[in-house]
């Protein structure tokens, strides 16, 4: 009788909780966080908005300054293309329509700029993606004082382009340069390499090489870490050396790191500007005096800044806004060729 009496006092004992304890789900629930059973509509609500509206609150950032600095200046660019706009008078527009890309492509400071870009990407690319990828081979390997060779090849990347093409600049000066010098040593000719088109490209491919090399060349190393030593191990057992190991294991699992790389060093050589600006001193914007190293972003800031016209500027950099995406369109299809030929093998 007492201990039925004592069920009927306190039902809560009953069920294996004390006298004033909280039931389970509503313990449960405020212990994640969520308004209890019966709680007021209003948390409710402002729970389901939290959940729902906190992720985009948290990555809004990115797409205000996305927008304000690159979404918006980008379709003004496009709409300026379209329109003769003046530096000195941006409040008096025409439209043009297409003829601002009709009188660039017609133009042949135009070609000649497209042709240097493509010609100092070329020497600066080619050398520099291999000299990387062959110190990240040589930095795989045990040697004394790995971290400090990979601070120093990182160094130029840190150099502003300003100083490094100050001293390059130095170098290839026509009289007093050592790379003349050094010439000079061998019994070869002094070059003058700001008048000179092929020497004038070199020179400032130079500067492109030095800075860039140190940067790939750890991003090769990192993938290079990445391959199993098993496959090492397997072809030291089959016999392979070092550079047999390199080439039939090493190049293949950096395929995708080459792709990009070749990709990111490309863009970089179509956007190139600061190295051939500095280097040419008084006539750095016009590339040169007979524009023997102007590339395409030099172009755009002549007709933009020294000229003035702005439309036609907008229009050159709309079309290497296009040479770009050909770049990715042509770095797709060759990825997916190469994964389709691996999927095979």
């Amino acid at each position: 009788m007492t201990g039925s009496k004592q069920a009927l006092t306190h039902p809560a004992s009953s069920a294996g909780t004390a006298p004033g304890d909280q039931p389970g789900a509503a313990r449960r629930a405020r212990g994640r966080g969520r308004p209890a059973p019966g709680g007021s509509s209003w948390r409710s609500r402002l729970y389901r908005w939290d959940m729902k509206a906190s992720p985009y609150a948290f990555i809004s950032p990115f797409f205000v300054i996305f927008g304000a600095f690159s979404l918006v200046p980008l379709l003004y660019t496009a709409w300026y293309s379209l329109h003769h706009v003046q530096l000195s008078s941006l409040d008096q527009q025409t439209w043009a329509g297409l003829e601002n890309y009709k009188n660039l492509f017609s133009s042949d400071f135009f070609w000649n700029a497209l042709r240097n870009t493509f010609s100092i990407g070329l020497i600066s690319t080619v050398p520099q993606l291999l000299a990387a990828l062959w110190l990240a081979h040589m930095l795989n390997y045990r040697l004394r004082g790995s971290t400090v060779w990979r601070v120093v090849m990182l160094t130029p990347y840190a150099t502003s382009v300003a100083a490094a093409t100050l001293v390059f600049t130095l170098l290839f000066a026509p009289d007093s340069g050592m790379i003349n010098w050094l010439l000079g040593l061998v019994g070869a000719d002094p070059v003058n390499w700001r008048e000179s088109d092929w020497g004038s490209q070199l020179a400032v491919s130079s500067i492109v090489i030095w800075r860039w090399t140190g940067y790939n060349a750890l991003i090769y190393l990192a993938a290079m870490q990445a391959v199993p030593a098993d496959l090492y191990e397997s072809a030291a057992i089959d016999g392979a050396n070092r550079w047999q190991q390199f080439r039939s294991v090493t190049i293949p699992m950096l395929r995708p790191t080459i792709l990009f790389t070749v990709v990111v060093s490309t863009i970089g050589a179509t956007q190139l500007f600061g190295e051939p600006l500095l280097f040419g001193g008084v006539s750095g914007t016009k590339g040169g005096s007979e524009h023997q190293y102007q590339t395409l972003g030099l172009y755009m800031y002549d007709q933009g800044w020294i000229v003035g016209n702005l439309g036609k500027a907008s229009a050159i950099a709309w079309s290497m806004f296009l040479i770009l995406l050909i770049i990715a369109a042509i770095n797709l299809l060759v990825s997916r060729w190469l994964r389709t030929t691996h999927d095979h093998q």
